[in-house]
């Protein structure tokens, strides 16, 4: 883990789900081919079943929107008794490093995507995506159907929640909202720590949320992401690949 991870306010959950996935984290670089030749030290967890299972059964896990892979807290462990499963945050989400001078765009997550399943995994993938991560998925398999074998999506990108006006708007106002962003986490998490008999699940909930904002890099790559105007043009053609998408 680098110096600046965890976290500190990671030390503060207390959920068994979070805590649990939280320790099995691990870190390693992957080569995206750029002509910077970036180095993304990116953050992932895995595990496999211990009984002998299919190697076609294998699972990868992306997160949404300024999000992390703790999202899937509650779901990984047990998609892991019967699956090998892997959670995985992509460029300039989550605990993922953003690179100073790379950009965060759908082109650059595609790259990082692709370097992982190809080198780690060397197999087809059934690619589970909530939110943006759907739309990852999608625009992943329309691009590398040949890695796909399943797409689940959850409340996925691309059916809706797409942001392409931030690609016209200008860069000050995106770092504003990014701070937005920030301060409405924080200002939820403060308020339930103060309200009375307030649910521990909650705050640890709320807590999860932030952790990605305290890494290095995190304003800047919602802003580079922002500025790309993401996935907006995948309604279009999402039709391409619905014969292998489970839609929750």
């Amino acid at each position: 883990m680098t110096a600046d991870f965890p976290p500190p306010l990671a030390a503060e959950i207390r959920d068994e789900d979070a805590v649990a996935l939280f320790q099995q984290l691990q870190q390693r670089v992957v080569q995206i081919p750029f002509e910077s030749g970036a180095e993304i030290q990116t953050t992932y967890v895995h595990a496999a079943p211990e009984c002998s299972v299919s190697r076609a059964a294998l699972i990868v896990l992306l997160a949404g929107f300024d999000s992390s892979l703790l999202e899937f807290r509650r779901l990984f462990s047990r998609l892991a008794t019967q699956h090998e499963t892997w959670a995985i945050d992509l460029l300039g989400f989550g605990f993922t490093q953003a690179i100073p001078l790379t950009p965060v765009n759908p082109i650059s997550i595609r790259h990082h995507l692709l370097k992982i399943v190809q080198t780690w995994i060397d197999q087809p993938v059934i690619l589970v995506g909530a939110s943006l991560g759907g739309a990852v998925a999608i625009d992943f398999a329309l691009h590398h159907l040949g890695w796909v074998r399943l797409l689940v999506l959850i409340d996925s990108v691309g059916f809706s929640g797409s942001f392409p006006i931030g690609q016209f708007l200008p860069r000050s106002l995106l770092e504003l909202g990014a701070d937005w962003l920030r301060f409405r986490k924080s200002a939820a998490l403060s308020a339930a720590l103060t309200l009375p008999m307030m649910n521990s699940g909650l705050v640890d909930a709320l807590r999860c949320s932030l952790l990605q904002q305290a890494m290095p890099g995190w304003k800047e790559a919602l802003v580079s992401f922002s500025q790309s105007g993401g996935y907006a043009d995948l309604g279009n053609r999402i039709s391409q690949i619905q014969h292998q998408t489970l839609i929750i």
